[in-house]
């Protein structure tokens, strides 16, 4: 994860031993620095991260990890290249982020025959300077089989590990699904060149999972989601590039300065939701029942917006908040909840949106995951019930691997509207396989000096299928 002048680079070894990492702005190292040793020990399952800093701006830094062991004198591992881009400190320097969500859903892993996660390949192939994940990093509840139908009679190859083949619920379990994303290939090579952000969302725990839920499901011994979150929580952090303050406070919600043109603020919308009820859904006050981001949480998002000086703010959700996303029988998932007035978890959204009018902040756009399909929508006060709020866009894209599902019903409290959806409307039935190639991602990209930024919506292979031009106002 990079940030103005510093960056964390992270690597895991197999034993315990000591990271050594060097950086340099050659790429033969002919001059370098080289940093402390960081120890990589089993109480982090031997990951380890360092924090390169006062690195120059707008530079494509190189660097280069081994590992020494502390147990065999002398042992040392096979040193890993890699490489970034630090930002800018000028508005004539484009900056060019990425997003998307959802690996390893609905039974889809590694499949070796396919290529990996090729998708991974073109979105490096693009130039992005930060990839973020908004969050379905791994399906913690999905376990693996070796062979699964990927629809019109064909089969679908999952590369398996033993510990694939059960929900996690122990530490080491969740663990071992992080490890499992990191066989594939494509991920490795994209790791090695582009700064990532990490967010979360539910499969990283359990399907549509609140704090204080009780399970029902029988596939598991552990029933508590306080209990899975907090083992989840930390195999979260082992397994991002954040310094170790962060996993002291285990705080998920972040901002990244990405230069004067780009500021992307992360979001967790799982730690302090209240659950997923529907009587909770409809109320006209705001309480812990109803929340979605938290007190906390908002009030951080509102000082830091009011705070940058970015002319484009990104805010990555991990949920669309446009949409109805269902949570079994007739609860809801996400933020919005179908009634014409500001209800339940609506009334965040509302206080938030309502705080940037008042603040007159400008050139917000929000991206987001989560539903396994590509769209952008619109919202504007003259479409809404509710109708304190600037006009906003938001942009879908997803999955990375995973079943693409059908399309989700729009909430007309804020006067969404849609502009392209990747799929047609009316498409039913079971979901896409990845296949069929309908995985997604998007990029965002400050262009004339940022007074434009140029949105588009790519497929696997990179092809755009979508693209829209925002002109900055102010």
């Amino acid at each position: 994860e990079v940030k103005s002048r510093q960056a964390i680079v992270w690597s895991r070894a197999d034993r315990a031993s000591q990271m050594i990492v060097k950086w340099s702005l050659d790429p033969d190292f002919k001059v370098s620095k080289t940093l402390a040793a960081v120890s990589a020990l089993p109480g982090s399952d031997f990951t380890a991260r360092a924090l390169l800093s006062e690195l120059p701006s707008g530079r494509r830094v190189f660097y280069m990890v081994h590992f020494e062991s502390l147990v065999h004198e002398g042992a040392r591992s096979v040193p890993l290249y890699g490489e970034f881009s630090t930002p800018p400190e000028d508005r004539y320097s484009p900056v060019k982020i990425a997003w998307s969500g959802d690996s390893f859903g609905q039974g889809y892993g590694i499949n070796p025959q396919f290529g990996g996660l090729r998708i991974y390949n073109s979105i490096r192939e693009s130039g992005a300077d930060l990839f973020v994940h908004c969050g379905d990093r791994i399906y913690a509840d999905q376990p693996l089989k070796e062979m699964k139908g990927g629809g019109r009679g064909r089969r679908w190859f999952n590369l398996l590990t033993p510990e694939m083949t059960k929900v996690a619920e122990s530490l080491d379990e969740f663990r071992a699904y992080y490890r499992y994303g990191l066989l594939d290939q494509p991920t490795r090579r994209f790791a090695q060149s582009v700064s990532q952000l990490f967010l979360w969302d539910d499969h990283e725990v359990k399907n549509d999972w609140w704090p204080g839920r009780i399970l029902k499901d029988r596939r598991y011994k552990e029933r508590s989601c306080d209990v899975l979150a907090s083992r989840s929580r930390r195999a979260f952090f082992e397994y991002s590039p954040l310094p170790p303050t962060w996993m002291r406070h285990q705080r998920i919600y972040r901002k990244v300065n990405y230069g004067p043109n780009i500021e992307v603020f992360a979001l967790d919308g799982r730690s302090a939701r209240g659950p997923n009820d529907r009587k909770f859904h409809f109320l006209e006050h705001y309480d812990r029942s109803t929340q979605y981001f938290g007190p906390e949480q908002l009030l951080w998002l509102k000082q830091a917006l009011r705070s940058s000086s970015a002319r484009w703010k990104l805010i990555v959700c991990p949920q669309p908040i446009g949409i109805l996303i269902g949570s079994g029988g007739l609860n809801f998932d996400g933020i919005a909840s179908s009634e014409l007035q500001p209800k339940g978890r609506e009334l965040e959204l509302q206080n938030l949106l309502k705080f940037i009018r008042n603040e007159m902040i400008t050139n917000v756009v929000w991206l987001t995951a989560d539903v396994h399909y590509a769209a952008a929508h619109h919202f504007h006060p003259s479409r809404a019930m509710y109708q304190d709020f600037i006009p906003f866009w938001e942009f879908i894209a997803g999955p990375l691997n995973a079943a693409t599902l059908r399309p989700h019903r729009l909430d007309k409290t804020f006067g969404a509207q849609r502009e392209f959806l990747s799929m047609p409307e009316d498409r039913r039935g079971p979901g896409k396989s990845p296949l069929d190639e309908e995985q997604f991602y998007g990029l965002a990209e400050s262009i004339e000096e940022g007074q434009r930024l140029k949105i588009s919506l790519h497929n696997l292979k990179g092809q755009r299928i979508y693209q829209k031009v925002l002109n900055s106002s102010s």
